[in-house]
């Protein structure tokens, strides 16, 4: 079977509060990868917000829960498009939504992982300041592959 592009369901919590998830693909730890974000907050942050990455060494698929480490927190959804294909770059859409105790909003993240290679293989990193943290057990990350036509 050849799929198009892949799903990515994560449902997970850091054994660090304030760590991200974090994606890499077929270990390039190269500065290849671009993101935009737009993010809506209630607390801990009462704004709407957005950035813009270049050359950086990974993308970031959900936003962080504040100072809450309970499972069941943090969700998303991240759209892997055209993995297989190796004439162009990249792209993922990841929606995110979080629920901490003291922080809670949605993010949508469009990111880009500026290589022709089909992506073989990812790694999934629960990341803040340049440091790897634990994922809570019971954390969970669901593949689908979605049929080519």
């Amino acid at each position: 079977m050849l799929f198009r592009s892949l799903i990515l369901i994560s449902n997970w919590a850091s054994a660090n509060s304030t760590a991200f998830l974090n994606i890499q693909f077929n270990g390039d730890t190269g500065n290849n990868y671009s993101e935009t974000e737009i993010r809506g907050a209630g607390v801990g942050n009462p704004s709407a917000e957005s950035y813009r990455t270049s050359n950086h060494d990974r993308l970031w698929i959900t936003l962080d829960t504040g100072s809450d480490t309970t499972l069941g927190k943090t969700m998303s959804i991240c759209n892997i498009m055209n993995y297989a294909n190796t004439t162009t770059y990249k792209n993922i859409i990841s929606r995110a939504g979080a629920f901490g105790t003291n922080y809670y909003g949605t993010s949508l993240d469009v990111g880009l992982w500026r290589s022709t290679s089909a992506i073989t293989s990812f790694t999934l990193y629960n990341r803040a300041s340049g440091v790897n943290y634990n994922f809570v057990s019971g954390s969970t990350f669901t593949l689908y592959g979605i049929l080519a036509t």
